[in-house]
């Protein structure tokens, strides 16, 4: 951590070139003596990710920003919250602590928390940037989470780990076993720390072979943000053997979409129809969950397919997702399409169709925006149809 760089000349320099072009800048090189050109650009460029995405940090003076690299497999502060929403006591550690970002979050509900991280360079980043946001009861030690817990005699309250989803080969893995740490080989010595453990997955890990995985799994939570998935988050209560709630968000600009189910619901069924007046296209934290049944029963609408996870229903219902207006329905055939498309512009979305939105678009000659809502889809007794909406706010 080069501590020039915190220099109030420098600073200004750095806020002064937000949306320069890095290029051009990285040719004419540094204008100061104990700052290089690429440290001033990896500062720029690290903060300009975090207008949006981490507020508190862009916005307080003299934050030190590490590589991008960092700022992208960070937590947003609006996850980091939803997080911290969840738990509270008196202490909690965070084994995998990163940028900082979630224990940021979780100060706010405890009373005492532990920043543990392997990367000695970024432990000191993380440190000074807790002096700039004033929080002076988050203590960062520099070091492996997992011994560091070996070798302490506190008990926490929570545990909390993101494990990194690269192997020690730098390659993508997707179950938690292989992630580093390897949470589930550590779990008895995580319950002897602490009763409660939250663990947060990428998407891309399953969530039936994460909970095989573990043990007492007693709540998850799909986060999405703008219907993208960004969270899995796993938490663990020591000897909890009961139903797990599954428990899924999508936070949007004007409004958190919420639905909840158990996983010993296996044996609900959706009802099944034509498609009716309207139509539901569930979020993306739903598509993850699996809980294709439950919407159907809890909400009390029809599927159009088993493998079509569209819904529909005469009257308009409130919907953790998107809401069409059906205009009409017609087989996939280009003549019969186009005939209600006078612009030939639609946003298309198949669901279990044989065919890509690419080759859709390829065969008519629709192209892509407009007003209309075109879903190709499979309907309940096996025949394709192509929907044709207009979405409802």
């Amino acid at each position: 951590m080069n501590s020039a760089i915190l220099s109030k000349e420098i600073q200004q320099f750095i806020d002064g070139h937000l949306n320069t072009d890095i290029s051009k800048l990285l040719f004419k090189g540094s204008p100061f003596d104990t700052v290089t050109v690429q440290e001033l650009a990896t500062q720029i460029v690290a903060k300009k990710k975090c207008e949006k995405k981490l507020p508190s940090w862009f916005t307080t003076q003299n934050v030190y920003f590490p590589s991008k690299v960092h700022i992208e497999q960070t937590s947003s502060e609006e996850t980091a919250y939803y997080k911290a929403s969840l738990i509270s006591g008196d202490s909690i550690i965070d084994i995998t602590g990163g940028f900082g970002v979630d224990c940021f979050a979780f100060s706010k509900n405890f009373k005492e928390v532990t920043h543990c991280e392997l990367n000695t360079k970024l432990s000191t980043i993380v440190k000074n940037n807790y002096q700039q946001l004033k929080k002076e009861h988050i203590k960062c030690h520099s070091g492996d989470g997992i011994e560091f817990l070996k070798n302490t005699d506190k008990k926490f309250d929570w545990i909390y780990i993101d494990p990194s989803r690269r192997d020690t080969a730098n390659k993508k893995v997707f179950l938690l076993k292989d992630c580093l740490p390897n949470v589930p080989e550590n779990l008895e010595l995580l319950f002897e720390k602490s009763n409660n453990i939250l663990i947060k997955n990428s998407p891309i890990l399953d969530i039936s072979k994460t909970i095989d995985e573990l043990k007492f799994v007693k709540e998850i939570h799909i986060v999405a943000v703008q219907n993208e998935v960004k969270e899995l988050l796993f938490l663990l209560e020591k000897n909890y053997t009961q139903n797990i709630d599954i428990k899924t968000i999508n936070l949007t600009k004007n409004s958190n979409q919420l639905f909840n189910f158990q996983t010993n619901t296996s044996k609900t069924k959706s009802t099944y129809s034509e498609p009716k007046q309207y139509i539901y296209e569930p979020n993306a934290a739903i598509l993850k969950s699996g809980g294709f049944h439950e919407v159907s029963k809890q909400l009390k609408i029809s599927k159009l397919h088993q493998h079509s996870h569209l819904y529909t229903s005469d009257e308009l219902i409130n919907f953790p997702g998107r809401r069409f207006i059906l205009e009409q329905s017609c087989n996939y055939n280009k003549k019969e399409i186009l005939v209600f498309l006078k612009d030939k512009k639609a946003n298309i979305t198949t669901r279990n169709f044989p065919e890509t939105v690419a080759q859709i678009r390829k065969k008519t000659k629709i192209k892509d925006g407009g007003s209309k809502y075109l879903f190709f889809t499979t309907v309940n007794n096996d025949t394709l149809k192509v929907l044709i909406c207009s979405q409802v706010f």
